[in-house]
């Protein structure tokens, strides 16, 4: 029996997205509305729809809004680690990776009193040692790669080849990996950012456009997958606004009229150890 997969998935950024070295469409005072408006109408929204979320958050904006973060949990929404202070851990050197990592898995726990099951890497880049660390420190899933649009895999080792010129892959590990993808991001489609290297988003899309390519999405997974995961990423401060709240309220409705079962990112990772190769 066809079974169709899908996590809405959000990072509560807040003030910490500006540490991530963009130029972006975000002035701090529109990053801190996410702090309140954006999410509470997003948890509002959940709620009323019957639906959990998977909330991916930095270890100070967890701690500034401790209140919300056990609410989060109360309410069956899952807390993943998203870094200590937006900056990309291939930005940095193993042990100030691993102290970063260590100090939002004690935020975490102490404010919910579970230790994070998943980690989502800030702007989706991992170092040669992320892999390691997040085994190290018990972690069942991973949500940084782009490796599969549906299927979830299990996550490799550094392959040794910084310079991408050739395909060279480490060794699989326990770690699954929970795959994502720029286009369906709503940062990357609404929000203008230049980053360096030249690299840009130019954002602003109409929500009818966007609601559709998310559609059609998981159209694409359902028709060719028996079993799958969708992973739409979300940010309050961005489909938190206006119109948008309006494409991502309507998304879920037709997901649920087109049969997908709505799982938080632990309970898929769960999920796809059954669906994916086992170590051997």
């Amino acid at each position: 029996m066809a079974r169709h997969l899908v996590c809405l998935t959000y990072d509560f950024d807040a003030v910490s997205v500006n540490n991530g070295q963009a130029t972006t469409s975000l002035a701090p005072g529109l990053a801190s509305w996410s702090s309140y408006y954006g999410l509470d109408r997003i948890l509002s929204m959940l709620d009323r729809e019957r639906v959990r979320g998977t909330f991916f958050a930095a270890g100070p904006i967890l701690s500034q809004h401790a209140d919300t973060a056990r609410a989060l949990v109360g309410d069956g929404h899952e807390i993943g680690h998203h870094g200590w202070d937006h900056r990309r851990p291939n930005n940095t050197d193993r042990r100030a990776e691993e102290e970063d990592l260590l100090r939002g898995m004690e935020v975490i726990d102490t404010l919910t009193g579970r230790r994070p099951s998943g980690y989502r890497s800030p702007s989706w880049g991992h170092s040669p040692h992320t892999v390691d660390l997040l085994l190290a420190n018990g972690f069942v899933y991973d949500s940084s790669l782009m490796g599969h649009d549906h299927r979830p895999y299990r996550a490799r080792v550094s392959g040794g080849n910084p310079s991408m010129t050739t395909d060279v892959y480490g060794a699989p590990t326990d770690l699954i990996e929970m795959p994502v993808n720029w286009s369906i991001d709503d940062y990357t489609r609404n929000e203008w950012a230049a980053l360096p290297g030249g690299l840009a988003t130019l954002g602003f899309k109409i929500s009818r456009d966007l609601l559709r390519g998310w559609q059609e999405d998981y159209e694409t997974m359902a028709d060719s997958e028996q079993w799958g995961v969708v992973v739409y990423t979300f940010h309050p401060f961005v489909s938190g606004q206006g119109k948008r709240m309006l494409a991502m309220e309507r998304l879920i409705r037709y997901l649920r009229d087109n049969g997908a079962d709505f799982v938080t990112m632990s309970e898929a990772a769960r999920e796809a150890g059954a669906h994916i190769d086992p170590i051997c």
